[in-house]
């Protein structure tokens, strides 16, 4: 069966967040209406919401959602599976004509929020990227990333502004570094009553 690829650089996300809360759909609802999506191509089902755009749209809106939850002090966890290359879909085509400029950081960025997360890389189709990842994780680790092993994964502890920067680089730059379809996945928790921390 032939794949049909439309523009190889348009990268997308599906995610699920899961407000720990009696008022979770109003805390999903809330964060989708605060949240700017207008550069990406966006499509919600009883499952999972997928973004599609340029990566840094991608990011920027996910990030986004994900601290309007989080903002309210609720336990909020998140999961994305990033993807960029062929095979994929042409859903998000439309998107990238949209300049660089990030619809929300300047929201984002005031809120102040640590998380963990976890994330594992799936680079496929050839590319050197395994020295582009360890790079990439030295840069985390020096903006203060707690940076550990995890079966099956890598955690990160600390900044979300730092973890979705870090995330965002390793993305792009395995990208670049060869891969013809990259898939990342990712988990966060947001304002866990059981951190690190606590449970150590």
């Amino acid at each position: 069966m032939n794949e049909q690829c439309g523009n190889l650089r348009t990268a997308g996300c599906s995610f699920s967040v899961h407000p720990m809360s009696d008022q979770f759909i109003e805390h999903i609802l809330e964060s989708l209406k605060h949240v700017d999506t207008s550069k990406v191509w966006m499509e919600t089902d009883d499952v999972t919401t997928t973004v599609r755009g340029r990566i840094e749209h991608v990011f920027d809106v996910t990030k986004a959602i994900l601290l309007t939850i989080a903002d309210r002090g609720v336990h909020v966890a998140f999961q994305g599976t990033y993807s960029i290359g062929c095979p994929g879909d042409s859903s998000g085509d439309a998107f990238m004509t949209e300049s660089r400029e990030r619809m929300n950081e300047l929201n984002s960025i005031s809120i102040d929020q640590k998380i963990a997360a976890k994330f594992s890389l799936y680079p496929m189709g050839g590319g050197d990227y395994m020295d582009t990842i360890y790079s990439q994780i030295e840069r985390m680790e020096a903006n203060g990333v707690d940076v550990s092993r995890a079966h099956y994964s890598t955690r990160l502890d600390g900044d979300t502004h730092s973890i979705f920067a870090g995330l965002e680089d390793v993305f792009r730059e395995t990208e670049k570094s060869g891969s013809s379809h990259t898939v990342m996945t990712v988990t966060v928790s947001a304002n866990s009553p059981s951190n690190k921390e606590d449970a150590s």
